[in-house]
């Protein structure tokens, strides 16, 4: 494979416990753009194993989960937005939860956006295609914080 050519792909992120959410992801990201590179971390843990073995090139997104084993979400976020080569980094905090104070905590901490996991296979794709459309950096440089 050309080097240039990996280096201009799209590379996101998902840590997800949930084998069958990580599953209808993968298969939304697919039908949405095939040409995403997806990593996957099955929770907190494993996600910040992956990115401090120094990924080259950093996601462009990391999809987080809230709850998962071993480190969650918030956890995770706090330790990604603690570390100077990753801090800048956009999150999208998924979750099922729609509470104001889970959100609100989630977008103290740092998340770019808070996402409420979408009951359907469709409403994923649109909140993938949506992030993927996303100018990630208008929004750090405004310290925007967006619900999707």
């Amino acid at each position: 494979m050309d080097l240039q050519n990996s280096k201009s792909q799209r590379n996101i992120y998902l840590a997800d416990d949930d084998d069958d959410d990580r599953s209808m992801f993968v298969e939304a990201l697919q039908e949405v753009d095939s040409s995403v590179i997806l990593t996957q971390a099955e929770d907190g843990k494993q996600l910040l194993e992956i990115l401090h073995s120094d990924p080259d090139p950093l996601p462009e997104v990391i999809f987080l989960d809230i709850n998962m084993p071993k480190v969650d979400g918030f956890e995770c976020l706090e330790q990604i937005k603690q570390d100077t080569n990753l801090k800048k980094l956009p999150i999208v905090m998924l979750s099922t939860s729609s509470d104001p104070v889970t959100i609100d905590k989630a977008l103290e901490l740092g998340a770019s956006v808070y996402a409420v996991k979408p009951s359907s296979f469709e409403g994923l794709k649109t909140l993938i295609k949506n992030a993927l459309q996303m100018d990630w950096i208008s929004i750090q440089q405004n310290k925007k914080k967006a619900r999707l």
